[in-house]
């Protein structure tokens, strides 16, 4: 497996970038990190590893939510 590293270039908002950042501290990650998990990911499904549409879905009730909580954590 070849070792080297390769440097890409992404131009975000400042303040997007700053917000991200804050939360992958909290993480113990960076955003370099974050970048390369994604693109792990990637890798590894090829593919996104989330869905993206125009069409989004329907937002969950109160009870949908609570019983996804239930199923996914068990009981509050």
């Amino acid at each position: 497996m070849n070792d080297t590293t390769t440097v890409i270039r992404a131009r975000v908002p400042a303040r997007r970038l700053q917000r991200a950042q804050k939360i992958l501290r909290k993480l113990g990650l960076t955003a370099d990190d974050a970048v390369n998990m994604l693109l792990a990911q990637i890798e590894i499904r090829n593919g996104l590893p989330f869905e993206v549409s125009t069409q989004p879905k329907p937002l969950l009730t109160a009870q949908e939510q609570a019983a996804a909580w239930t199923e996914a954590f068990g009981a509050y």
